[in-house]
């Protein structure tokens, strides 16, 4: 099976970093705290302005390149990859940089690619995605995808099996083909069930 893998909010805790850190960044900077810990993103959490916003991860997005995967999910790809399965990360971490003056796209994919081979997260293929998951998991064949993002969880299980990494802005995404995770082992064992139910 041809696996797909998001990076920020699946391989990272992004959730948790963002509630970290920016809440220092806000409570420093603008004297704000957190509004909506179920938001996605700094502008729902702290709202935020489009310019604090901003500002914030100019500064922000060198601490977050630094941040390290979750527990076992280098263990657990590996286990996956030598199950014969084909690892695709897919992630939109280049889609937007117009916020950082000091990183550019082709800077922020050697980072990823660095990050990756640092803390040795095995892939197959890695695909920095400008456009809609949806169309690049059918591209190329994916066949389950580990996601967190709401928007892109509604819109890929619409035609394929969607693996949700579990986080509060995406406890409301249910119906077909989603399934909650809590950690890497637990995707390892929803990866197992649906292969299981796909033979």
């Amino acid at each position: 099976m041809r696996i797909g893998i998001d990076i920020d909010g699946v391989l990272t805790d992004f959730e948790q970093w963002e509630l970290d850190y920016l809440s220092k960044y806000y409570f420093e900077s603008y004297n704000k705290h957190i509004k909506n810990p179920e938001g996605y993103g700094s502008e729902q959490i702290f709202e935020g302005t489009n310019e604090e916003d901003d500002f914030l991860w100019n500064k922000a997005i060198h601490e977050y390149i630094k941040e390290p995967p979750r527990k076992f999910a280098s263990e657990v790809i590996k286990k996956i990859k030598d199950e014969n399965n084909e690892i695709y990360i897919i992630t939109n971490r280049c889609s937007d940089l117009s916020y950082a003056e000091n990183i550019n796209e082709k800077q922020m994919q050697t980072i990823v690619t660095n990050w990756l081979k640092k803390y040795e997260v095995k892939y197959d293929k890695l695909i920095f995605s400008m456009s809609d998951k949806l169309d690049v998991c059918i591209e190329n064949n994916i066949d389950i995808m580990i996601e967190d993002k709401p928007k892109n969880i509604i819109s890929i299980s619409t035609k394929l099996p969607v693996i949700c990494f579990n986080a509060r802005y995406n406890e409301k995404c249910t119906g077909t083909n989603i399934y909650r995770a809590y950690s890497w082992y637990d995707i390892y064992y929803k990866i197992k069930l649906l292969q299981k139910n796909t033979n």
